[in-house]
């Protein structure tokens, strides 16, 4: 690895979802192949409500204490078992996603990883996050797409989302 590519940066942003981990994994990927960084983004929204009256502390902290604790064990669970020699940094911010990750991935050699979204119904649906970052940012975009298996999941939940909901109107038609 030389100097130049170590500069260089690969920024994935997580947020727990199968899309964002299926985005770290292919960052990672992407990472050890070009001998890039890696900085896997947790960006997290401060709630739209005051703190509790007179507990003399902020839920915000906890909520970033959350975030960084969730960010650690998920690069842990997606790369503890390999020791490809990819280096990997973790930053927890608070903010708008798409725009605080297209403000962090600000030089033209960064790459930008995002998970695209998914399929609904007979449609794609890009995340608002990957349209935005796609949209604004100035470096490179990956979008990556849901794999075989995540459309697999998202058919099995809307099956039994259907039956649950035939289910119902049948005890309900039947009383």
């Amino acid at each position: 690895m030389d100097s130049a590519s170590q500069q260089q940066r690969i920024v994935v942003g997580i947020n727990g979802s199968l899309n964002s981990l299926v985005a770290l994994r292919r960052a990672g990927t992407e990472a050890r192949l070009t001998g890039r960084r890696l900085l896997a983004v947790m960006v997290w929204r401060p709630y739209d409500t005051d703190p509790p009256v007179g507990t003399g502390r902020s839920p915000l902290k906890g909520t970033r204490t959350a975030a960084m604790s969730l960010l650690k064990d998920i690069l842990n669970d997606v790369f503890a078992a390999s020791d490809d020699g990819v280096p990997i940094g973790g930053l927890v911010i608070s903010g708008n996603a798409g725009r605080t990750l297209v403000q962090i991935a600000d030089k033209e050699t960064d790459l930008l990883v995002v998970g695209a979204g998914h399929h609904k119904r007979l449609r794609r649906r890009r995340s608002p996050v990957a349209r935005y970052c796609l949209t604004h940012a100035t470096c490179p975009v990956l979008a990556v797409p849901p794999t075989p298996l995540q459309l697999d999941l998202e058919a099995l939940t809307r099956k039994k989302r259907l039956l649950r909901t035939m289910a119902h109107d049948v005890g309900r038609l039947s009383a």
